[in-house]
């Protein structure tokens, strides 16, 4: 069911309509309507700052109480959405992977405004993938369809997975039992040899064949239960040395020119002194776009989501001029996912409280029960460094953890849970 926030959001009523869908759509509702667009939110969680951005919020997960997008639900909201007036289309955020193929180009949906189904595919079929990047002379790590035999130092990854919770590390306990079957031909899932160096991204804008770096970012992970591999955030703008960068960019023009991809996608790779391995290519835009947006705000005035229409609709990269100011971040900025040390329902003081502070994005509605483990919102900070910015998270997770102890409700106001 479409859900409508309150009136003043109604600006703009000439303005196109565009919707974002993902497991969460608050970032590219807000860089939307930065734009000056008219937005459509569809995801699971319809937090605060998410509906405060778009006009319309529709609710497409699973219900099941897993991070799941219902592919029915999502299929019926685009159909709704697509009647708004001057609708331009929609744009998939992280949590799609598994279903893009099938709805990218579907009849009886709206137009898609990224990759085609053949560009993601190139990418994201690991087969299909791991030759491309051997016939470019691009190095990556290791790579097996069959289970090695001795699987001490390999990860089991599942293609159509995103944020870390589709690798598992093929020795740990339970791992052997999930990845004993052999992944057959064509099946999305691939063992990797784990890597050495640090673990990088670039966000980057595709058009004719070729790339525009916008910067690089360091990723943050975290355990949660038997998963070893979240990804609980970034932090960036940060430097590369400039060969480092340039054999970056070659990598990611080459796989521009040979896959056509469009837009927004990042590139995850492993940087270890000077060289480099590349890891996956997310064909979509990424979380890091917030880093950009907020560390170089007079480069994008409109949000890298114009940008991302602009190179999907008419082939347009970014103005020498926005490159010139990103290359000089006003700011380092970091973000953060908050995951809940225990079970609590939000309190309208809570959410009140976090939306408030600039600090806080995600804020969840109140009435929304969150369990042990569950995301509570994103921390986003700058600093003046990329040195400074671990601590300047590590104290905003400090503000919110105290408000969690001191704002809590009981039980029976729960209103609905967070997943």
């Amino acid at each position: 069911m479409l859900r409508h926030p309150p009136a003043h959001v109604h600006a703009h009523t000439l303005a196109p309509f565009v919707a974002v869908a993902g497991l969460s759509a608050r970032l590219l509702a807000q860089s939307a309507a930065r734009a000056g667009l008219r937005v459509a939110a569809l995801d699971l969680f319809g937090d605060r700052d998410t509906r405060e951005a778009a006009e319309l919020w529709c609710e497409i997960g699973a219900g099941t109480g897993a991070l799941t997008i219902d592919r029915e639900r999502l299929v019926d909201a685009l159909q709704r959405v697509a009647r708004l007036p001057h609708f331009l289309g929609w744009i998939g955020g992280g949590g799609l992977e598994p279903l893009i193929a099938q709805l990218c180009d579907a009849p009886g949906l709206p137009r898609f405004i990224g990759n085609t189904a053949q560009a993601s595919a190139a990418v994201r079929e690991p087969r299909r993938f791991f030759a491309l990047l051997d016939e470019l002379a691009i190095p990556h790590p290791a790579v097996s369809f069959t289970r090695p035999e001795t699987p001490e130092g390999w990860l089991f990854k599942h293609a159509d997975g995103c944020g870390g919770t589709h690798i598992e590390a093929v020795e740990a306990p339970g791992a052997e039992r999930a990845t004993a079957h052999e992944p057959a031909q064509g099946s999305p899932g691939y063992y990797q040899r784990m890597g050495n160096g640090r673990s990088l991204s670039t966000l980057f804008i595709g058009a004719h064949g070729r790339a525009q770096l916008l910067g690089f970012a360091e990723q943050l992970t975290c355990t949660l239960g038997a998963l070893a591999f979240v990804h609980a955030g970034s932090i960036g703008p940060i430097d590369v040395p400039p060969p480092v960068a340039a054999r970056v960019q070659a990598a990611v023009d080459a796989l521009c020119a040979r896959t056509g991809l469009v837009g927004l996608n990042s590139c995850d790779f492993l940087l270890d002194g000077d060289a480099f391995e590349v890891l996956e290519i997310n064909a979509r835009p990424s979380s890091t776009m917030a880093l950009y947006e907020t560390a170089s705000p007079d480069a994008w005035p409109r949000g890298l989501l114009a940008c991302h229409l602009d190179a999907c609709r008419f082939g347009r990269l970014p103005s020498g001029a926005s490159l010139a100011l990103a290359s000089r971040p006003r700011w380092r900025v970091g973000q953060r996912v908050l995951f809940a040390p225990r079970a609590f329902t939000v309190s309208a003081n809570f959410s009140d409280a976090c939306l408030r502070d600039p600090q806080c994005c995600d804020v969840p509605m109140p009435g929304t029960r969150i369990d042990a483990g569950q995301p509570v919102c994103t921390l986003l900070v700058r600093a003046a460094s990329v040195d400074a910015v671990p601590r300047a998270l590590d104290a905003q997770r400090a503000v919110v953890l105290q408000r969690i102890e001191t704002c809590d409700e009981p039980d029976h106001v729960c209103l609905h849970t967070h997943a």
